[in-house]
């Protein structure tokens, strides 16, 4: 086989590679989502007067083992106004959202 097609098949499936572990690192971000959902619906954390503290809400940084994607998903969450925040650090399930909007 020609060099040159190595080459491209080379950064073909380079490329492949890529794009699944972008796929499965999305998947991955939605399950911890409807993860956190069911966690605050657990909680029964509705409105601010309900709102609950996270254990996950910070980034463990001498975590050992698997990556932690719940801070990242639930910064995601608060950014696309599906969860609240209030000021002093706690989260709640916006009005608006629950009656599971998105498929959550």
């Amino acid at each position: 086989m020609p060099e040159t097609v190595q080459i491209i098949l080379g950064i073909f499936f380079l490329v492949v590679v890529y794009i699944l572990t972008r796929y499965g690192i999305m998947l991955k971000m939605r399950r911890v989502a409807k993860q956190i959902v069911g966690d605050l619906r657990q909680k029964k954390a509705v409105d601010i007067e309900s709102a609950v503290h996270l254990s996950y809400e910070k980034t463990d940084f001498l975590h050992v083992g698997m990556r932690d994607y719940r801070p990242k998903a639930l910064s995601s969450l608060v950014q696309e106004g599906f969860v609240g925040k209030t000021e002093d650090g706690r989260y709640y399930l916006r009005a608006a959202n629950l009656s599971g909007e998105r498929g959550w």
